[in-house]
């Protein structure tokens, strides 16, 4: 079929299940309780009566109920013509007074993520430069973190935009102070491999282990692989170095997970345990406890130059301190949103 035929349907079927709720408002908040609760079965009917009245939280559930690799209900042409729904919908909402805002920068993020793949199912061919485009909206736009570590990693990668590893780099580093797990980890692995950085494997297992700690559920598998990769790589002369830096890193850039993860107490508890190839257990809380050293900087290496943080926006990380909205930066400024979005619909040429 079509892809502009399948974005031109109604996203949902209410069948019966209309006569169940006495309002979409009621349909929705069942819905969402069936969400958080990891009821998707339940959670599927309610939304769809809610999202026929084009609720948008209804909307936004059903994609990340279709885009769930984990779930029984996966459907990704579904959760690709939702979000992209979204995206032409909702772009523009206040940034800072719309309470739909990050759900929009979440939407834009995942959307690109189609875009940058593809998607055969319908026809939908990989296009790097506009998935750079969602990415960059809600990266800027709507400040979310999340796209800022999509778009760094494009800049290390020069995919879709001009390669630029000084401003990639920059930007992990940015995100890892602010407590972001999955750039804490993906910074550790290039510390590990000595991929676009000097080689330190200390500072490689005290940033990983921090990002254990902070990863959120969706996130953990990954994370908790390249821990694995740089403890069990890691000598004892190595892990005796980073107990402490651990315990000053988890106390400045820890941040425990705020996310609307399904069940993600349950899944703490059903963690895998995890050992090295010589049967060495590998501890997922390593360096707890440990006694703090004297204040060490999260990367050495000097910051772009090119960047301008605002002032008085410095830190004691040796880096630079300014924030993705601040001054000129790799990404644009966020009062200008960047021009030729691209937030184009089924008939964009990229589609066959």
């Amino acid at each position: 079929m079509a892809l502009a035929a399948l974005l031109a349907a109604a996203p949902v079927s209410t069948g019966a299940a209309a006569g169940k709720f006495r309002s979409a408002e009621e349909a929705l908040q069942q819905g969402i309780g069936a969400y958080s609760g990891g009821y998707y079965e339940m959670a599927i009917p309610a939304l769809e009566v809610a999202a026929a009245e084009n609720l948008f939280f209804a909307q936004y559930y059903l994609a990340r109920i279709y885009s769930d690799n984990q779930g029984s209900h996966t459907d990704h042409p579904k959760a690709y013509m939702i979000f992209q729904r979204i995206a032409n919908d909702f772009a523009d909402v206040d940034p800072d007074d719309d309470r739909r805002a990050p759900f929009v920068a979440r939407a834009l993020t995942a959307l690109a993520g189609y875009v940058r793949r593809g998607l055969p199912e319908i026809g939908l061919e990989p296009n790097a430069e506009r998935a750079a485009d969602y990415l960059h909206h809600a990266a800027i736009f709507f400040n979310d973190e999340d796209a800022q570590f999509e778009l760094a990693k494009l800049q290390l990668k020069g995919e879709g935009v001009p390669s630029d590893v000084a401003q990639g780099k920059h930007w992990l580093s940015i995100l890892s102070q602010k407590g972001h797990a999955g750039a804490q980890a993906f910074l550790a692995d290039l510390y590990w491999r000595g991929m676009h950085m000097q080689k330190d494997p200390v500072r490689a297992l005290a940033l990983i282990s921090v990002a254990v700690k902070n990863a959120p559920t969706a996130e953990r598998v990954w994370i908790e692989d390249i821990y694995q990769n740089i403890y069990c790589g890691a000598p004892q002369g190595v892990r005796k170095q980073v107990g402490g830096m651990v315990a000053e890193w988890d106390s400045r850039y820890g941040r425990r997970p705020q996310s609307d993860d399904r069940n993600s107490l349950a899944a703490l508890d059903q963690r895998a345990t995890r050992t090295c190839e010589n049967g060495e257990l590998v501890p997922l809380d390593f360096g707890n406890g440990a006694q703090k050293p004297a204040a060490t900087p999260l990367i050495a290496e000097p910051s772009p130059t090119h960047v301008t943080p605002p002032t008085g926006s410095g830190t004691s990380l040796g880096i630079m301190g300014a924030g993705v909205l601040g001054g000129s930066g790799p990404f644009g400024s966020r009062s200008a949103p960047p021009s030729g979005l691209g937030l184009r619909d089924a008939g964009d040429s990229s589609v066959r």
